[in-house]
């Protein structure tokens, strides 16, 4: 063959014969439609067109049917282009999940330290320099037994000195009692010379009346009842002496039992023992250091920690947005830094009633200055079953069971969204404008609040795919678990619902088309 004959091109294809949308403001499209008449199908590359066809073309060579072929699949692409745009754009491509029934445990995680319930700081009592350390930590020690010991020359000098002060005391006691007791027995022979004397003189009154005596002798025997009588009255006096003596001795001998009771009592505190039964969790000194006792608001030196191990804590500082929903006698499960892959049972045993700040670890009470600063509540988890191997001061987590429902239905967390009730109404508006049946794109919501703003009024949901498109539906939440929320209304199970991505459900607006895509992302990758 001499050329190629061209035969009028077929409607454009990928379309059916019909224009795609927007195609009519691209040149390419009218380029295609005023040349299609024209050109007809390539026969063959090497030769020409004939002069003088029905069209009236040109013979062409072959760089121009070349060209001409390249032209019309370019505007091919293009067309196909302009119509994948317009059928795609407004298109959201989201993640999604299916509303299911699950059982659900709503979680207070809260971290501390491993404290036994009972433990005693050993603090300085007295002053003196340590002579000796009896235990080291680690030591299980009873109630009594030495912990350590501090130099006692002068304490103990002092005691014996004072020992020997209380038995000469007791000495002069004795003394002043057998004073005591002679003067007794003085007063009693004096009080019976006074008595016989008072008889002899009544007698000789009578025989003085009677003139059977002489005035003479009735004068000897007054003379004998006076004499008795100053010496009763003398006895008595030295008696009430010795009384008094012996007093004062006892309260010398008192006052040096009490001066004994002060100076033992110093010599006792230059040994220290133990308070409670327990572990010797932690010693602070060293053998020749000094020790001070406490004064007014300072405490003595710390030497010491002995703890009870048998009934082991978690005191953990929980949140105080989580403080209210945790009560005692709730389940808990520790975990222990230090015992990596194990997890102890326990309950909540104490609640602090006072909120602590973070940064210093102070009660609101300690001050005065307002503080806006995030704040702790203290409570304390009770182990059921503590390892042996356990120490004080462990770092330690708690998760406490505040909640539990069994087969509710449950969405994921990120599933719930917040829009404004004024977004939803514009949303509801456009939708209803756009579609010429007026479909509805929104669930009902609740009436707002009187007095409400609805440009500030946010509204709780999530949205469920209908048809290709989303709709926001109010809801309302229950117990939040670890990875879940309880729903309780406007959802049901098999319900499928938005779940991502994050930039996705922050601009996704009801009556939005959405492309699914549950692949998982790369790692790294960001949404």
């Amino acid at each position: 063959m001499s050329g190629a004959h061209f035969a009028p091109l077929p409607p454009f294809a990928p379309f059916g014969g019909t224009t795609p949308p927007g195609a009519e403001t691209f040149w390419g499209w009218a380029a295609y439609q005023e040349m299609r008449p024209r050109v007809g199908s390539l026969v063959a590359l090497g030769g020409g067109v004939r002069a003088g066809d029905e069209d009236g073309f040109p013979t062409m060579k072959t760089w121009k049917k070349v060209l001409l072929a390249f032209g019309g699949v370019f505007a091919l692409l293009i067309g196909w282009g302009v119509y994948r745009y317009e059928t795609t754009k407004d298109v959201v491509t989201v993640q999604t999940a299916k509303v299911g029934r699950e059982d659900l445990v709503s979680l207070v995680t809260a971290s501390g330290e491993v404290k036994p319930r009972t433990y005693s700081n050993v603090l300085g009592e007295g002053f003196g320099k340590i002579k000796e350390i009896v235990v080291k930590e680690g030591d299980h020690v009873k109630r009594g037994d030495v912990l350590l010991r501090l130099e006692s020359i002068q304490p103990g000098a002092d005691v014996d000195a004072q020992r020997a002060a209380i038995q000469a005391a007791q000495d002069a006691v004795q003394s002043s009692e057998a004073n005591f007791r002679s003067a007794q027995a003085t007063v009693a022979q004096r009080q019976a010379d006074f008595v016989h004397a008072q008889l002899d003189l009544e007698r000789y009154e009578e025989l003085l009346k009677e003139g059977l005596v002489p005035k003479q002798d009735y004068d000897t025997r007054k003379a004998a009842f006076d004499g008795a009588k100053a010496a009763l009255a003398a006895a008595q006096a030295q008696m009430q002496q010795a009384k008094s003596d012996r007093d004062n001795r006892r309260g010398m001998l008192e006052q040096n039992q009490a001066q004994l009771t002060r100076l033992a009592d110093v010599f006792r505190k230059t040994t220290y023992v133990a308070p409670i039964d327990g572990l010797v969790s932690f010693i602070a000194v060293r053998v020749g250091e000094n020790v001070v006792p406490g004064i007014q608001n300072a405490s003595g030196s710390y030497l010491m920690t002995i703890s009870d191990m048998s009934v082991v804590t978690a005191e953990v500082m929980a949140d105080e947005t989580d403080i209210v929903n945790v009560h005692l006698e709730q389940a808990a499960d520790v975990t222990i830094d230090a015992l990596p892959g194990k997890s102890f049972k326990g309950r909540v045993t104490m609640i602090g009633d006072q909120a602590i700040l973070r940064t210093s670890g102070l009660a609101t009470t300690q001050t005065t200055a307002s503080n806006q600063e995030a704040k702790d509540f203290k409570v304390v988890v009770t182990l059921d079953n503590p390892p042996d191997n356990i120490r004080p001061g462990l770092s330690s987590t708690a998760k406490i069971q505040t909640a539990q429902q069994k087969g509710v239905l449950a969405i994921p967390l990120q599933a719930l969204a917040l829009r404004t009730r004024k977004d939803l109404d514009d949303a509801q508006k456009a939708a209803e404008k756009k579609s010429n049946s007026g479909s509805v794109v929104l669930a009902a919501a609740k009436p707002s609040a009187p007095g409400a703003d609805p440009k500030k009024e946010e509204i709780q949901g999530v949205f469920v795919i209908r048809n290709g498109r989303v709709r926001f539906v109010q809801v309302e939440t229950g117990i939040t678990g670890v990875t879940d929320i309880e729903v309780k209304s406007n959802l049901q199970a098999g319900d499928e619902i938005v779940t991502g991505s994050y930039k996705a459900l922050r601009s996704l607006k009801p009556g939005d088309r959405i492309k699914v895509d549950n692949t998982t992302p790369p790692t790294g990758a960001t949404s």
